[in-house]
């Protein structure tokens, strides 16, 4: 087995040996279940470190085509065998709570009406052909008035998510490093994680990733691409300034090979302007603009735009599984995107967050918690404690998205994330829960004592 390793090696990096492995095991020339040579033999064989091997299974098992089962050694994994650590699923509320604010999800109250809209589709009869275009013509001219940069092509998938599932697929290989912010979002990192990515993250702050660390990281170790959340940052509430954009799209002119992918995903309910770097390069910028926030989850549609070559290979890898995304949904989403009601409708339920947002913000302020939430739906919250923290707020009916998932490494302190814009009312006894939950009494052996409040006992 050693030499059929060595021998698939061309390039004895660690992403090169990680590649390599990958290959064999995807081909079935290293079988589920085998047990994989030791890291000194194969380092000793390939003339490499065994660091530099130790760093290939790492990215194996990330991606769940190894497992390491102590001192019983490295296996083959099983195909379709359970993958362990997934971010996403540590998410939601694990108990049954009356206030659950773990979700991330807009308040239904707050969406447009679609009664009108479905009223006005008619008998629905918008798809000749299995081979029609994936995006209804008037739709797409409504997209291209609203993009942010003028992109060579458009399309519409199935949501944020299957946007970034496919984006990824198409420009991501096993082993790609890829930048991402740090904190990120979870399912963007289990995304990464499935094809087998390198992920590293860089810091941030108010007004997006730092350059200056962008540059470095950029330098030690070449990416395939960086991702981004332009505005409405998940989870921190932070939004690029145009300076900012500015600069971080200067530093990428030197690393001419980097794809930028950016996900608008809380799209027209952000109170940020919709800024992108492919005003500044749009030859590789890949912009997804998100409608479930904004408009209804279930209408399930995101757009894709930017350079025609990934564009139209996402169109193309379509066309042979779900086709297109519902070109009804799509007649309504079109209604909905030039219907004056409904645009109002929007417009409320933007103001509607930003109030709910500063709201809890200042109430939590005011307690001593630190928190930040700019922008979208979601608010931030400093714990000295991340799991005394959620236990905390569970015995008192609420549930809270832990903070350690977002992480891609340490950022200097555990925290949580609150669906901010779900809370309408009671923000004073809100703000003593979370107050309460977040800072540890001054012998640091749990959460300050105060009385249950009233509206979230």
């Amino acid at each position: 087995m050693i030499a059929l390793i060595t021998g698939a090696v061309d390039d004895r990096s660690a992403r090169g040996i990680a590649a390599a492995v990958g290959r064999l095991v995807s081909a079935g020339s290293l079988p589920a279940g085998a047990r994989l040579p030791t890291v000194r033999d194969v380092a000793r064989e390939l003339g490499v470190s065994p660091t530099t091997v130790s760093e290939a299974w790492r990215s194996l098992a990330r991606a769940g085509a190894i497992q390491t089962r102590g001192r019983s050694g490295t296996f083959v994994a099983t195909p379709g065998g359970p993958r362990q650590g997934w971010r996403y699923a540590q998410m939601g509320a694990h108990a049954v709570v009356s206030h659950d604010l773990s979700t991330g999800v807009p308040d239904h109250d707050l969406l447009p009406d679609l009664t009108d809209a479905l009223k006005r589709l008619g008998d629905g009869r918008l798809t000749a052909g299995y081979l029609d275009a994936p995006v209804l013509p008037d739709l797409e001219a409504v997209l291209r008035e609203r993009w942010p940069f003028p992109p060579e092509r458009l399309t519409v998938v199935d949501g944020a998510l299957d946007a970034l599932d496919r984006v990824i697929t198409a420009v991501v290989r096993f082993g790609d490093h890829v930048i991402v912010e740090n904190p990120a979002f979870p399912p963007l990192l289990d995304l990464l994680q499935t094809v087998g990515a390198t992920v590293i993250g860089v810091p941030m702050d108010a007004h997006g990733m730092l350059p200056d660390r962008l540059h470095g990281v950029l330098t030690e170790h070449p990416a395939v691409a960086v991702f981004l959340q332009p505005r409405a940052h998940n989870p921190t509430g932070a939004s690029l300034s145009a300076d900012r954009a500015a600069a971080l799209a200067a530093v990428l002119g030197d690393f001419p090979g980097v794809t930028i992918v950016e996900d608008d995903h809380a799209g027209d309910i952000a109170t940020a302007p919709p800024l992108s770097l492919g005003r500044h390069r749009p030859e590789r910028t890949l912009h997804v603009a998100s409608f479930s926030k904004s408009h209804g989850p279930d209408l399930r549609l995101a757009a894709i735009g930017g350079p025609a070559t990934v564009v139209s290979a996402v169109a193309d890898r379509r066309h042979l599984g779900p086709g297109w995304s519902s070109r009804l949904l799509q007649a309504v989403l079109l209604d909905l995107l030039t219907d004056p009601i409904a645009a109002a409708q929007v417009a409320d339920a933007r103001e509607a967050y930003a109030a709910r947002r500063a709201a809890l913000l200042t109430r939590l302020h005011e307690r001593g918690v630190t928190a930040t939430a700019g922008d979208g739906i979601n608010l931030w919250m400093a714990v000295d404690d991340q799991q005394i923290a959620l236990v905390s707020l569970a015995a008192q009916g609420i549930a809270v998205a832990p903070g350690a998932p977002f992480c891609v490494t340490p950022i200097g302190g555990d925290h949580v994330r609150v669906t901010a814009g779900l809370v309408d009312g009671d923000f004073d006894d809100l703000a003593d829960a979370l107050a309460s939950a977040a800072i540890l009494d001054s012998r640091g052996s749990g959460p300050r004592t105060r009385q249950h409040p009233r509206g979230w006992r």
